[in-house]
């Protein structure tokens, strides 16, 4: 909904409405509607608005409680604000705007900063209590909307993006190398740091204190996934009819809005449904598909083109429905605008996100989005299968982990890394200690039983790979002034989703176990054979799609690059990283990259995934590090 960025100095020295104004300026992207700035002597709050509820000036942001104690800036949609608001008239409070910022501010003065674990939403809030001079930031449950912070010299800047720190003389960029060791193995963050070095990002379902007598950032952490809770005697039944209605409010609650409200829909179930269940509440629904060029595309990219199915959902509800079509071109055109805006690179083939976002830009302000199913209901069974007989909690650590190493093993970084480079990370290891890390508040659930091991697998993953499509998806979007929203990720949704039984999300779980692998000759034809996953919300979506659509084989959302890069973008993909002038070689190995080019070019290896980050890694020293400006 909004860009917030703010400057608190713990020395105490004012800051200038300027100082504050240029930060808002680098994200105006996020907020072209409107903006705001609020001066509390060495505090400043500034803010861009993308105005969803109450377009008015009553909801202008920085927003102070009536009995100005406190000022908030906020970024989100908070979609149970209306019952809250019922609550605290109730206490006397008085409203004079519809919006769900008033909310907050009115909820911090009745509750103080608790009253954030009560929000059922996506926000990332910046609020000082003017009474006692304290800065409380604070994430939702799920982290879908971004908030980073810097702390240098006593001054501390968070911002919903890096580069409105790059507009403040306290700021200077440098590569973080252990952030960079962590990107090259997983294509992800999954601890909290980013490739700027001492830029954080504040986790999710986190709030903390800043003040200046304590000026350290302590993190307060108010809730967490838990799958270890599964009702044992829920039946398929109850579980499908509460997921139906669940599902249904959840998108519900999510079109509450004053500004048109659209969908993207691919040819699958999850954002299909939606979909469906949108076009309920509106006369006709805006929906949005990016389709591909398959003119050169071979093998099993050739069926990644889903227009076809979305066109079959949107004739289904009758939805106003446009299309983008990319080509093998578009990377070219696309690739340095997406790295500047997605600054924290992350998970996967993300320029598709950008060009669907731009064309659902030009009809409407929100778009709901299907993230979120998947790791809720169990959908990607062929990676839970491969830990399936894990024999403890070691044997499941060193299967899971040698999956996620989706880059470059950790035997390989002295290789992928220049000498230098290698010297600088402090522990070329580490990754796998961030992995294991990840579980440390998941050890009620234990790693003994098949059942176990999938549930620690949906934990992880939910708590790592589903952050970061969350994080593109925002940045992408907010490129085009543009909010996503995510029914899936519904508080009431996800707390029913975490108790239902494994046995009802994989179809084939009692099979799997009676399966002796040593009867199949290629065990990867057995994992991806059995595309048995979120069998109970596929029934539970029996409600709202065509059966054509359920019963569809899963397909992600990215373009057919292995075969691109190959054909028409390997031109593109060699001048680029083949360069001798590439900025990145100050990091990466120039012989390794061309290993990995040559290895994919003549179809020894399929290297599409770490073609993709070495490009975007390249793009990002150009942008942050040379300053070459993106047109």
């Amino acid at each position: 909904m909004c860009g917030i960025a703010g400057i608190f100095n713990l020395k105490g020295v004012p800051i200038s409405r300027q100082e504050i104004k240029s930060m808002t300026d680098a994200i105006a992207h996020r907020g072209p509607d409107g903006e705001g700035i609020f001066l509390d002597g060495n505090l400043a709050l500034g803010h861009r608005r993308l105005a969803i509820l109450d377009t008015s000036p009553r909801g202008a942001q920085p927003m102070m409680s009536k009995d100005s104690k406190w000022v908030i800036i906020f970024n989100g949609c908070i979609y149970n604000f209306q019952q809250l608001r019922l609550e605290l008239q109730s206490k006397g409070h008085e409203f004079v705007s519809t919006s769900d910022t008033e909310v907050i501010v009115e909820g911090l003065s009745a509750y103080g900063p608790s009253f954030f674990e009560r929000l059922d939403g996506m926000f990332a809030v910046a609020a000082w209590d003017k009474t006692k001079k304290e800065l409380w930031l604070s994430r939702d449950r799920y982290g879908v909307k971004p908030l980073y912070y810097y702390m240098h010299g006593g001054v501390l800047l968070f911002a919903s993006e890096i580069k409105a720190f790059m507009a403040n003389r306290n700021f200077s960029v440098e590569v973080n190398h252990d952030s960079l060791n962590e990107y090259f193995t997983f294509q992800n963050m999954f601890s909290y740091q980013t490739l700027f070095k001492n830029v954080y990002m504040l986790p999710q379902a986190n709030t903390v204190r800043i003040n200046t007598e304590s000026s350290e950032v302590k993190h307060y952490s108010w809730w967490d996934y838990d799958f270890s809770q599964a009702d044992e005697t829920m039946t398929f039944e109850d579980a499908r009819d509460e997921t139906q209605r669940l599902f249904s409010q959840a998108v519900t609650k999510q079109m509450v809005s004053d500004v048109p409200v659209g969908s993207y829909l691919s040819g699958g179930m999850d954002s299909g449904s939606i979909a469906v269940a949108a076009s309920r509440h509106v006369p006709r629904l805006f929906t949005f598909t990016c389709g591909f060029d398959m003119s050169e595309v071979t093998g099993v990219e050739a069926n990644y083109d889903e227009r076809r199915d979305a066109e079959l959902t949107a004739n289904y509800i009758k939805s106003e429905h446009y299309e983008q079509v990319m080509n093998a071109g578009d990377l070219r055109w696309s690739l340095p605008k997406l790295v500047w805006h997605l600054e924290d690179l992350r998970v996967g083939m993300s320029y598709p996100n950008y060009y669907i976002s731009r064309l659902a830009s030009k009809f409407v302000k929100v778009c709901l989005q299907g993230t979120g199913g998947d790791e809720l209901y169990g959908g990607y069974p062929w990676r839970y299968y491969r830990i399936f007989r894990s024999l403890g909690k070691q044997d499941f650590f060193d299967q899971y982990y040698d999956f996620w190493q989706r880059m470059v093993k950790d035997s390989d970084k002295k290789q992928l890394f220049t000498a230098d480079t290698y010297e600088k990370i402090s522990n070329i290891a580490e990754p796998r200690n961030i992995f294991e890390r990840v579980f440390l508040f998941n050890d009620k659930l234990g790693y003994d039983t098949p059942e176990q091991h999938i549930n620690n697998s949906l934990y992880f993953e939910i708590k790592t790979f589903l952050p970061g499509l969350l994080l593109v998806g925002d940045k992408l979007a907010m490129a085009h002034g543009l909010e996503e929203r995510f029914p899936f990720m519904d508080n009431d949704l996800v707390n029913f989703a975490q108790k239902i039984p494994v046995r009802h999300k994989l179809g084939n779980l009692e099979l799997m176990k009676k399966i002796d692998e040593n009867e199949f000759r290629d065990k990867k034809k057995m994992y991806t054979e059995h595309d048995d996953g979120k069998n109970v919300l596929r029934k539970a979506m029996m409600g709202f799609l065509p059966e054509k659509i359920i019963n569809r084989k899963k397909q992600g959302f990215s373009a057919p690059d292995e075969s691109w890069y190959r054909g028409e973008n390997a031109a593109y993909m060699k001048e680029l990283l083949l360069n001798k002038r590439a900025v990145s070689s100050e990091f990466i190995n120039p012989k390794y990259v061309e290993k990995i080019v040559d290895e994919h070019i003549n179809k020894k290896i399929n290297h599409r995934l770490l073609l993709w980050s070495m490009m975007n890694f390249e793009w990002w020293c150009k942008v942050f590090l040379s300053g070459e400006k993106v047109q």
